[in-house]
């Protein structure tokens, strides 16, 4: 495909190639990385897009201008297409070369309690970060765990003590989880980093007060946290819904030839049907009888009784890492989720949606506590929050959190990361099961 009219040859866009570098500078897209925990890909597409739209108009504009030379709408559009797709496979290759490569920055908990326990748990089940916690410091006796233990209390040390804590153990970012921080405090160890060249990342200690739904925003130097306590709006949820409807249809013409193969591979290995039909809540708490490849023996059902006790459950859910009723292609099926293709079908008759909270049955919904029917609000995902922040690792409380941030939150953006990442954890399989 000619990239302009009357040329064969693409390497025109080469000369504009510092103009794409400058548009990522602008971007950030170099420099995101080094300060912050967190970062993965997926939650930098809306970056890549606007910088791949610029520097492909940029590039295409310089083209137009030379001699002899139109740019036709069929090549802008392959050039915008292939350098979108480029951007966002090299940048991933490159980020996952830079893992493999750079040692993992020498981070410490610095705090005590449920905090600090919290963030050293989301540290062990979420990929997104790059570091290695060497060290869980507490100034609370016995809350502290970690390679190298050190009790001492926070607010006692001066700012040297500080200084020759992180120069002694070669640290490179400190992690604050401390559930009370005074302002005093906080100063004292933003000036400790600050002389030794540390990165600091501060954890609210006030997360029930903020909540999910919370922006930073500023007057001045004042800062200003704006809390989101209205509803999504109806244009958002109309286009959440034709989405769901235009990729629900492709995925099932499109993958028709796989459900068909999984099909038979459960109809002939098990006793029983190939699809498994149970009642589960739907948005607003409305029974629907969802749709998923079976993979426990027929009369799983009749058996619950022999793996748990419904009336004993602490919480309102569960699931079983061993449990006996699946079968071995089941376990293939689990792990990978192809069980849950037949919901596409769900998903384009209205009752579930590609994103959003996973359906659960009636019997457990039943027993859900006023704060917990929250994730009715929304139309049940094939996918959603739990299933790239833990997957079958998360206990309740934790599933109800990242629940919620997706509720209080919703945005389509936050559906494309979602599908984005469950493509990716599906390929790593973890809390799987």
């Amino acid at each position: 495909m000619t990239l302009v009219e009357g040329t064969t040859d693409p390497l025109w866009v080469l000369p504009t190639l510092p103009l794409w570098v400058l548009v990522a500078k602008f971007e950030g897209l170099y420099d995101a990385d080094h300060p912050r925990i967190w970062h993965l890909t997926t939650d930098e597409v809306p970056a890549i897009f606007h910088w791949v739209t610029l520097s492909v108009a940029g590039s295409l504009f310089f083209i137009r201008a030379l001699p002899n030379e139109t740019v036709t709408l069929k090549s802008a559009l392959a050039l915008y297409l292939a350098a979108l797709v480029a951007a966002f496979l090299f940048r991933s290759v490159a980020r996952g070369i830079w893992r493999r490569r750079v040692p993992p920055e020498r981070a410490l908990v610095m705090g005590h309690g449920k905090l600090a326990d919290a963030v050293a748990r989301k540290l062990a089940l979420e990929p997104g970060h790059h570091l290695s916690v060497l060290e869980y410091t507490s100034n609370e006796n016995g809350n502290g765990n970690g390679a190298s233990h050190r009790e001492f209390k926070l607010e006692e040390l001066t700012r040297e003590d500080l200084e020759f804590l992180l120069s002694e153990t070669g640290i490179e970012r400190v992690v604050l989880a401390v559930p009370e921080l005074d302002e005093a405090t906080l100063a004292r160890v933003v000036a400790s980093c600050r002389a030794t060249g540390v990165k600091l990342s501060v954890m609210p200690p006030m997360r029930a007060m903020l909540g999910t739904a919370v922006q930073l925003n500023h007057i001045a130097e004042m800062p200003v946290i704006e809390y989101g306590t209205w509803g999504t709006s109806w244009s958002t949820m109309a286009l959440k819904r034709v989405v769901d409807v235009v990729l629900s249809a492709a995925g099932i013409v499109i993958l028709a030839p796989l459900m068909l193969i999984i099909a038979l591979a459960v109809r002939f290995t098990s006793k029983g049907p190939a699809l498994f039909r149970q009642i589960r809540a739907g948005r607003d708490g409305k029974p629907f009888k969802i749709l998923k490849f079976r993979t426990m023996c027929h009369d799983a059902e009749e058996r619950i009784n022999e793996v748990i006790s419904p009336d004993e459950l602490a919480e309102p859910m569960f699931k079983l890492r061993d449990d006996p009723r699946v079968t071995k292609v089941g376990k293939y099926l689990r792990r990978t989720s192809l069980d849950e293709l037949p919901q596409l079908i769900n998903v384009l008759r209205g009752d579930m949606s590609l994103v959003g909270p996973r359906p659960e049955e009636l019997w457990l919904v039943e027993r859900y506590g006023e704060t917990q029917r929250f994730r009715l609000q929304m139309r049940p995902g094939l996918t959603g929050p739990m299933q790239v922040h833990g997957r079958g690792e998360l206990n309740f409380q934790e599933r109800l959190a990242v629940e919620r941030e997706y509720v209080e939150n919703y945005s389509i953006r936050k559906d494309l990361k979602i599908l984005l990442r469950t493509a990716f954890m599906v390929w790593r399989g973890p809390g799987a099961y």
